[in-house]
């Protein structure tokens, strides 16, 4: 499982961290190095929604089987749930039944 909390990969720049996951993402999905779930919070909810660089390797994910669910709060906080274009929405309880679930979970 992996847990994405921000829209970007790393501390510093934040147009270089956007880089960053939207490329992580790609190589992921070429490499066939497919996690079963990704789960987006906080700003990490941005990657899923229209004009997000990330979108397109997203999408190609979950035509691969990858499932996404982001954090309904905080696609609200941001005002943005209506943009959501990949994945499904959840809740905290949600999140917290994937992560006891999960072999292994990875924070990016």
């Amino acid at each position: 499982m992996l847990q994405i909390t921000k829209d970007g990969m790393g501390n510093g720049s934040d147009e270089l961290g956007l880089k960053l996951i939207t490329n992580y993402l790609k190589l992921i999905s070429a490499d066939n190095q497919l996690p079963k779930i990704i789960v987006f919070y906080n700003s990490g909810v941005k990657l899923i929604c229209e004009d997000s660089p990330a979108l397109e390797a997203l999408q190609t994910l979950e035509e691969k089987g990858v499932k996404m669910l982001a954090c309904k709060t905080c696609l609200d906080f941001f005002g943005i749930t209506e943009k959501v274009k990949v994945g499904t929405v959840g809740s905290m309880p949600d999140i917290i039944t994937l992560q006891y679930s999960a072999d292994k979970v990875i924070n990016l």
